[in-house]
């Protein structure tokens, strides 16, 4: 990855002069919203002006004809480039560069939309990771007797992981009588996050994918935790919100100012599990992208400056990628340890215990 990373910086810096002596602008705001945003291709490299990208499957419905439309992606910014429309869609750079539909009456909608987009892709890829990880570690196990052959190497080093979040976190925080039933997903959540982060520190494919940045993906994973907490919630739990052990009138006559601020945890809970994901993987993904700003615009300026920031960012840039090498599972780890600690809560009989 490292050498990835020195390859990376190079191309940069070599790319910066030619862009200054060309006389171009620089576009930091494309630079870093536009990696970091989703699209309808994979970008690989540019050179001499020419892009090579991965076309991606686009799936939409039609609200002129209600059909719904495959094609590639690559078919319809050829459409663009000859200053039309195809079929009527057309990508919308004034809202991300999301797909529109221009219809008859000059009206211009957003149309239902299941595209394969670089996200998809990435969660895909993800998946298909996970279940080869799991099932040659199932492999592995069927084979061989866990209690005569202690596992080494790749699938010994699995299973230190999968040991350590299950007895020292997953455990402790909910409790051994009721941690069975939510161990799966929180270990299929904290082994999805992880490999999604490793995978986005990956400049090139079948890395470089934004998924944990994506406040959508980490909604879904936040509604996921708060359903667990509160459609399997025990009736303590649910005492504790609307008739909680305080005097009598924070809980009900004039205003029941505790069962109010109780139920309004009930979301903000999930919501900071939310939050925190996606702005740490943002952060991280900016502040690398905001170094390779710095390498065009110094060399706008003039060789000597740009020169000495080449320099200066790529030393940064290789500082906070190993950072983020370890906000990568450090990110995993909160996530999956606050999504423990807030299922432990729906059953206190465990903290009285």
């Amino acid at each position: 990855m490292r050498y990835l990373l020195l390859c990376l910086a190079f191309l940069l810096g070599a790319q910066a002069p030619a862009l200054a002596a060309e006389g171009e602008g620089v576009d930091v705001k494309e630079i870093v919203l536009g990696h970091m945003a989703d699209a309808y291709e994979w970008h690989i490299t540019s050179y001499e002006g020419k892009h090579l990208s991965i076309p991606l499957p686009v799936i939409v419905r039609s609200e002129q004809t209600g059909e719904w439309h495959c094609f590639l992606s690559s078919t319809m910014e050829e459409a663009v480039e000859e200053g039309h429309d195809y079929m009527g869609f057309f990508f919308n750079e004034e809202k991300n560069g999301k797909i529109y539909e221009r219809l008859a009456d000059g009206r211009v909608v957003r149309p239902w939309d299941l595209s394969f987009t670089k996200s998809v892709c990435q969660i895909w890829i993800v998946v298909f990771i996970m279940l080869a990880i799991f099932l040659y570690c199932a492999h592995w196990y069927k084979k061989h007797d866990p209690k005569k052959d202690a596992p080494k190497g790749f699938v010994g080093a699995v299973e230190m992981l999968v040991m350590a979040i299950n007895d020292d976190l997953i455990k402790d925080s909910i409790g051994e009588k009721h941690y069975r039933p939510y161990a799966p997903y929180l270990l299929t959540a904290f082994f999805f996050i992880l490999i999604t982060n490793l995978l986005g520190l990956l400049p090139i494919f079948p890395g470089g994918a934004n998924v944990t940045g994506n406040i959508n993906i980490t909604f879904f994973l936040a509604l996921c935790t708060m359903l667990a907490i509160n459609l399997f919630g025990n009736k303590e739990y649910w005492k504790e919100i609307f008739w909680p052990d305080v005097p009598a009138f924070l809980k009900a006559y004039p205003v029941a100012i505790m069962p109010i601020i109780e139920l309004f945890g009930v979301f903000t809970k999930p919501f900071a599990l939310m939050v925190r994901l996606f702005a740490n993987m943002m952060a991280g993904h900016a502040i690398i992208l905001s170094f390779t700003a710095i390498i065009f615009i110094g060399w706008s300026l003039n060789a000597a400056l740009g020169s000495g920031l080449t320099l200066l960012s790529f030393i940064m840039m290789l500082f906070m990628n190993c950072l983020e090498f370890l906000v990568a599972f450090i990110q995993a780890y909160v996530f999956t340890m606050l999504s423990a600690v807030f299922i432990g809560l729906a059953h206190p009989e465990h903290h009285k215990e």
